[in-house]
């Protein structure tokens, strides 16, 4: 799809949408966006609506220039120098808000989360539209991210009035979110690297991620999008398994007769291949994904391949490798660590 080719009626079309208050689904470098009108209240009320969003959680504003963000919020010079940097770019930035932004974008507080996307068809929609577009992931709330069309209107189906194609998410998972009120933080990471972003604007950045999956809880006041315990999650349980740990998972699955369905890297196939050789007439693998461990494609695919995972055959869980844990790695690992939440062996014994 990279000689895909920019439709203008369509996006012309979307654009009469938003101004009448509908929702446009439309692609980005990181996942598919789902748009209303920012400065309309009965829009965004959709918006939440249609998602099953609960209102205390903020959406971001997808803008179209780094100029357009003085109109919703007020840029400090460090949030100015990672906006020069790192967009049009899968970076979200949460700023004080100005006063007329409303607080049904927001969750109830002060600050907004701005983002100018990269994706050629998220921005042709974005310069055509001359202003704001509130967008979350094109699902409904907590469920996995859809990187295509059609995952759009499987999951949305009539609930949006239009659904945009193009070039297939370069990045695969949502954007880095950097707060820039009170403690500078990095409240969810993403595919760009926390130091990358600490030596741009010169700060020292908490890794706010690492302080809840420690504490095991999120933050009672929701700072930002995508940052619950429970997240991104398929329909099937998902169990995230350390390397070491895989070949007794696998085996205690097939001895109490359950199946699953198996993403791991691919220099993990011979352990795998070795289990089921042991588990003989009991194969716990009911369908299996080997990737490299290469982190930005590994995030690209993610979604996908949990989805083909989550609808393919008639497994109990789907299991997944957990992969490193160097920085490169900890939006991958945010994001699986989300969807897994809850999950584990025991309450699978308990479901037989």
């Amino acid at each position: 799809m990279s000689d895909f080719v920019i439709d203008q009626k369509e996006i012309e079309r979307s654009c009469e949408l938003l101004r009448a208050g509908q929702l446009v689904a439309f692609p980005t470098e990181t996942v598919y966006g789902l748009g209303a009108d920012a400065g309309n209240v009965d829009a965004i009320a959709k918006l939440y609506k249609v998602k099953g969003r609960p209102g205390n959680h903020p959406v971001i504003v997808h803008l179209s220039e780094l100029a357009a963000v003085d109109n919703w919020a007020y840029l400090s010079k460090e949030a100015r120098l990672l906006g020069e940097t790192f967009w049009p770019g899968p970076l979200t930035l949460i700023l004080p808000r100005k006063a007329h932004v409303s607080t049904l974008l927001t969750g109830g507080q002060d600050t907004v989360g701005v983002r100018i996307p990269s994706h050629p068809t998220a921005l042709a929609l974005l310069s055509t539209f001359g202003s704001g577009v509130a967008a979350p992931s094109a699902n409904k709330f907590g469920k996995l991210s859809p990187t295509t069309a059609a995952a759009v209107k499987e999951g949305l189906g009539e609930e949006v009035s239009m659904v945009l194609d193009g070039i297939t998410p370069d990045i695969g998972i949502e954007s880095t979110i950097v707060s820039l009120v009170g403690e500078p933080s990095i409240l969810r990471p993403g595919m760009l690297l926390p130091e990358d972003i600490a030596a741009v604007c010169g700060l020292e950045l908490k890794l706010a991620y690492l302080k809840s999956e420690a504490e095991g809880e999120s933050e009672p006041v929701v700072k930002a999008p995508g940052t619950l315990d429970s997240h991104y999650a398929p329909q099937r349980p998902l169990l995230l398994v350390e390397r070491g740990k895989l070949g007794e998972v696998l085996l205690e699955l097939g001895h109490k007769g359950l199946t699953c369905n198996l993403l791991a890297f691919a220099d993990s196939q011979s352990l795998i291949d070795s289990v089921a050789q042991d588990l003989a007439d009991k194969v716990s693998i009911d369908r299996s994904l080997f990737v490299e461990r290469q982190a930005k494609d590994y995030a690209r695919g993610l979604y996908g391949n949990l989805r083909h995972l989550d609808e393919t055959g008639a497994a109990s869980c789907i299991v997944v490798e957990e992969p490193p844990g160097d920085s490169a790695w900890h939006g991958v690992r945010d994001r699986l660590k989300r969807a897994g939440h809850g999950s584990s062996l025991q309450s699978l014994f308990l479901s037989v």
